[in-house]
């Protein structure tokens, strides 16, 4: 009982990084953007730190 509930644990934290995808993908998008690219992607930068750290 205990082992699974480690591995649960394990688990769902593994994911955060696939949920934090979605925020780097658009961050990656707006960085793309001349001049205001990087100033545009920083909340969504923040967005993925917050998600995974």
């Amino acid at each position: 009982m205990r082992a699974a509930a480690l591995l649960a644990i394990a688990l769902c934290l593994s994911g955060c990084g696939l949920l934090a995808a979605p925020c780097r993908v658009g961050s990656a998008v707006l960085k793309i953007v001349p001049v205001v690219g990087h100033a545009a992607a920083t909340p969504t930068d923040a967005c993925a730190s917050a998600i995974d750290p």
